[in-house]
């Protein structure tokens, strides 16, 4: 295992700074909708990371994807369903970094623009360890490794290891997926416990992944 790699439990960072920093994890995807894995994810690294807080940053065109096969439904609803899911916990806010730019979501132009708007602030990128083996097919990841922290969450079948640093967190192991819940709504089966009660009413309201 790589030297600067590690499996952390409640081990708050440090670093030699001058004054105090901010440390704060992000979490990025489409939230095709946001579930239940997202929510445990976030709030386990939050914790044992001792971090500020946790950015749920939503895609506009996710770049690790094939594009024209996921269709995700129109950012207004995933943006809704997030607010809707993390409205309990002071720890995790919503960012619109992304969306607001527009275009495909690559992930170091979003660090370039929240290190510039936030110099004081410690990053930490969250990623599942199958992300992890891709990081070299990553847009300027040689750079990125230099902005941000990546945080690796340990996924069933995928070793704990990585030419470049990761710090990672063990966090339980919940088999759910958007496409899942996806298949689920659309065949008219329950979604009950997979996402958070107001997510589950808003897709229902809106009746949203039927077609």
């Amino acid at each position: 295992m790589n030297t600067q790699q590690q499996i952390l439990t409640k081990v708050k960072p440090q670093f030699q700074t001058g004054h105090k920093k901010r440390h704060v994890g992000i979490l990025g995807g489409t939230f095709n909708p946001i579930h239940m894995g997202h929510l445990v994810i976030a709030d386990q690294v939050s914790e044992q990371l001792c971090l500020n807080k946790i950015l749920f940053i939503p895609d506009k065109i996710p770049p690790h994807r094939g594009v024209k096969k996921q269709k995700p439904i129109n950012s207004d609803d995933r943006i809704e369903m997030i607010k809707l899911a993390i409205e309990d916990n002071i720890h995790f806010d919503l960012d619109l970094t992304d969306v607001n730019r527009g275009g495909i979501s690559y992930t170091y132009e979003t660090i370039k623009l929240l290190k510039q708007y936030n110099p004081d602030t410690e990053y930490y990128f969250i990623i599942g360890g199958d992300m992890v083996e891709n990081l070299s097919k990553w847009s300027h990841i040689d750079e990125l490794v230099n902005m941000v922290h990546f945080v690796g969450v340990c996924r069933k079948g995928f070793e704990k290891k990585s030419k470049y640093p990761i710090l990672w967190v063990n966090t339980p192991e919940l088999e759910i997926s958007s496409s899942m819940i996806r298949r689920h709504v659309k065949k008219g089966r329950s979604i009950k416990y997979l996402v958070p009660k107001k997510v589950e009413e808003y897709i229902k309201d809106r009746r949203l992944y039927l077609d």
